[in-house]
């Protein structure tokens, strides 16, 4: 059962003191990873979905078991294979032994769902998502089945490995509030992880969050106060990425984000002051997940590739230009 909370003042504080506590919890088992696990907590809390990448061996599936633990979720994991169907998905009818058709339900089911390596499979197959990533929903043979609640969708992809693989479509990349890149760790954190995990002792954590805790969460960032000037600037930092509105766009930039960017940047930066302690977000906090929500939404033309530019940089380039 959620907690009562006099005002959305102590339910705000609640949740600052929650972020501090998931923290100190995820740390006992995920080395370093600071920057990764506040966004990927940031589109929990504003009840959307995010996109893992990086190399193999970074701890992406641990990481989004451990999240489920410390949430209190049901968590399901799919490893998206080339033979992976729609079904083994959402699930399928069935003919039980009166010969009457039941529905058994698939491993969508479920709070937390983790898209293993989501591009390794055909696009009939990762489009199996787009419902239930839209609208919580999957609709079987007519009839149509809410998820349980909260639900997200954590997929992770391997940037350097293409043999096999179907590059996701831009109306599923859109689905995804946040493409999050986890890098190396340091020498340090890499020590730590090798003592860690070469020995006979399993970490635990506890449970900091419910599902109900969760969604009042959910309901409290969409509630915050947001000043004109924040929004005019998420808008105008988005709408920079199109081609004929900047000339870095003109130059580098094939396709720019749409509105969804704009909504997802100011989403953000609510969830992103509000874990920080703050009431109210400002610029500062659309820049903390500028890159995150727009590295998946822009496509670099020939020029850019030809010159070295990457997504994040053109990006950083923006909040430069829109400071």
């Amino acid at each position: 059962m959620a907690r009562n909370f006099v005002n959305d003042v102590e339910a705000a504080d609640a949740l600052a003191q929650g972020f501090k506590d998931l923290k100190k919890e995820i740390a006992k088992v995920i080395v370093g990873q600071d920057e990764v696990i506040r966004l990927t907590l940031t589109a929990i809390f504003c009840h959307s979905h995010a996109l893992l990448i990086g190399v193999p061996g970074l701890a992406k599936t641990l990481l989004v078991q451990t999240i489920s633990q410390v949430l209190d979720l049901q968590f399901k994991r799919i490893q998206f294979t080339p033979d992976l169907m729609p079904s083994d998905i959402v699930g399928a009818e069935t003919l039980d032994k009166e010969r009457n058709f039941q529905f058994v339900k698939g491993p969508i089911f479920a709070n937390i769902v983790l898209a293993d390596e989501i591009n390794r499979t055909p696009p009939k197959t990762q489009a199996a998502l787009l419902e239930a990533m839209q609208e919580n929903a999957v609709t079987i043979a007519g009839h149509r089945y809410s998820l349980p609640q909260p639900f997200f969708v954590l997929a992770t992809q391997n940037p350097i490995e293409q043999e096999g693989t179907y590059p996701l479509p831009e109306a599923q990349l859109d689905r995804f509030m946040l493409n999050i890149f986890l890098d190396y760790p340091t020498y340090e954190q890499e020590l730590k992880i090798v003592k860690n995990t070469t020995t006979d002792e399993f970490a635990s954590v506890n449970q900091i969050l419910s599902a109900d805790d969760i969604i009042l969460f959910q309901h409290l960032v969409r509630r915050v106060p947001v000043a004109d000037n924040v929004i005019e600037y998420a808008v105008k930092l988005v709408a920079s990425t199109r081609p004929g509105n900047s000339q870095l766009a003109n130059n580098f930039l094939e396709w720019g984000a749409g509105p969804r960017a704009s909504q997802y940047l100011v989403l953000g930066a609510k969830c992103n002051a509000l874990l920080n302690g703050k009431y109210s977000p400002d610029i500062e906090d659309v820049q903390a997940v500028a890159k995150a929500v727009l590295r998946h939404r822009i496509v670099r033309n020939f020029k850019a590739e030809a010159e070295g530019e990457s997504v994040d940089g053109l990006v950083a380039k923006l909040i430069d230009q829109n400071k």
